[in-house]
């Protein structure tokens, strides 16, 4: 059973950092393409990064470019989306997810409806 489990997500000032995990289980992270998305109060679920499989390219919304960095430490151990500079609008849910086997982010990204399976949320706040 795929399994996504996110951690990570905390209260943060702007301008700071934060490093949100993704971790999983019934399958191996660098098999398969993941991406992070988020979700604030009231708004639409938006897409934020993605990180192919294998080597690892990545793709990022344009909210998450030049500030953003999606990674893969190891080949199983954990997705990381590194977050700087970051602003009250980004604050929100941030979720992992995982898109079906074989698929890329240039096939998938940013549609959330295409994605497999879903970690349960971290929340990050931005403010003073």
């Amino acid at each position: 059973q795929v399994q996504l489990v996110e951690s990570g997500g905390d209260l943060v000032k702007p301008g700071g950092s934060l490093r949100l995990s993704c971790t999983a289980s019934g399958f191996r992270l660098d098999s398969r393409t993941i991406a992070w998305f988020r979700q604030a109060p009231g708004k639409e679920r938006e897409a934020v990064s993605c990180l192919n499989s294998g080597y690892g390219s990545t793709r990022h919304a344009d909210a998450a470019k030049a500030r953003f960095t999606i990674s893969r430490l190891s080949a199983n151990k954990a997705v990381y989306l590194q977050m700087s500079k970051l602003k009250p609008e980004d604050t929100a849910t941030y979720y992992c997810a995982v898109y079906p086997e074989g698929k890329s982010c240039d096939d998938t990204f940013p549609r959330y409806e295409l994605v497999e399976a879903w970690g349960q949320g971290t929340p990050v706040t931005v403010s003073w």
